[in-house]
């Protein structure tokens, strides 16, 4: 029987099917799942799909003097519902594996497996496969392993067509060579590189201002985006796991920052000792048009665009001042477009952590 096929019309109905639940859809697709799993598989994965847990050698770890365990947990918000809108499905899944792994690879970690959680108002097989063939890739993409995952439905709950996703990851990294603030000194560089959009995060300010209050719609053709604009807000989220491990191998790396909700400046803080206070360039790089659209049709003041969206940088990394320019060398050849943008610096009396100063 194919994923398309339905029950046989002489076997009835059961009763969990009656109360929305439909346990023979959700096998399909598993099955039509399965072969994208297989292709994000690692050495050290044990067993294969359709277990009741994700089994990952942890042999594997032996190599490692001291080994640290790292995790994170996330999801991708209210993207979810561009994805549903636009009936497309096969991205979402990138947002959902940048929001784990990237959160991970600040500390230096390497990731090493991921498992997902898809709840449901109806399992519609086609649409769980490329939701979980999204995610596949993006594992492939930053070499980690879907381990595996729970799909649930919940009928009553969500609307038939309606779904969120979540999932955790888990990564290690060695004792002595954890990033953070500890290593950061005055004096030390960040380096921006540029994120590919609005990644996954600010959506419920971004839907309200140009869904809700312009009332544009997603297939609104915009001059200044060169496209439609739900194909720009359903850009995937730039995948930066294996290009920050690589550039921690070549340069002096201290720090790293995701710039995830909150902002540049707030997600920069997080990594900086006390003491010490960051200055970015706002002139060092011009945002994205999203950027400017949602603020000129929003009316969104400058100081609230900041703390909600990345304005353009995806990832921040604190660096020796001798290794700066290397780095931007080294991450533009991996073709991750980067820049100087800010130092380190003793910080003044009741200064910001971090703040961004100038125009862009």
């Amino acid at each position: 029987m194919n994923a398309e096929t339905s029950r046989p019309a002489d076997r009835p109905q059961s009763a969990y099917a009656r109360a929305g639940v439909d346990i023979e859809a959700g096998d399909r697709a598993v099955a039509l799942m399965k072969d994208s799993v297989a292709r994000s598989s690692r050495p050290e994965v044990m067993g294969g799909i359709g277990g009741f847990a994700g089994l990952f050698d942890a042999s594997a770890l032996a190599r490692y003097r001291h080994p640290v365990l790292a995790t994170s947990t996330d999801g991708v918000g209210t993207k979810v519902a561009i994805a549903q809108a636009m009936d497309r499905h096969d991205t979402i899944g990138f947002d959902l594996v940048g929001m784990l792994v990237d959160d991970l690879v600040v500390c230096g970690a390497e990731p090493l497996f991921v498992t997902d959680y898809i709840a449901c108002g109806r399992v519609v097989p086609k649409r769980i496969a490329a939701i979980v063939d999204g995610i596949a890739r993006a594992c492939r993409a930053t070499g980690a392993a879907l381990l595996g995952g729970e799909t649930a439905e919940h009928p009553g709950l969500l609307g038939p067509d309606e779904y969120d996703i979540a999932g955790a990851t888990t990564g290690v990294v060695e004792a002595d060579a954890l990033l953070g603030p500890d290593r950061v000194r005055a004096g030390d560089v960040v380096v921006a590189m540029a994120s590919s959009g609005l990644h996954s995060n600010g959506y419920s300010l971004v839907r309200q201002v140009l869904l809700t209050e312009a009332a544009w719609a997603l297939d609104r053709e915009v001059a200044e985006l060169g496209r439609d604009l739900g194909s720009e807000l359903l850009e995937p989220t730039r995948l930066y796991a294996l290009d920050a491990l690589a550039l921690i191998d070549a340069v002096e790396v201290h720090a790293m920052s995701h710039i995830t909700g909150g902002g540049f400046a707030n997600n920069l803080a997080r990594v900086l000792p006390d003491g010490l206070a960051a200055t970015i360039e706002r002139g060092s790089w011009q945002p994205a048009p999203i950027f400017g659209l949602v603020q000129q049709v929003g009316g969104v003041s400058q100081a609230d665009l900041e703390a909600t969206l990345n304005m353009g940088v995806g990832m921040a990394v604190v660096v020796a001042p001798e290794a700066a320019d290397e780095a931007v060398r080294f991450l533009m050849s991996r073709d991750v477009p980067a820049w100087v943008c800010g130092e380190v610096r003793d910080a003044a009396q009741g200064s910001p952590r971090a703040e961004l100063v100038g125009v862009h």
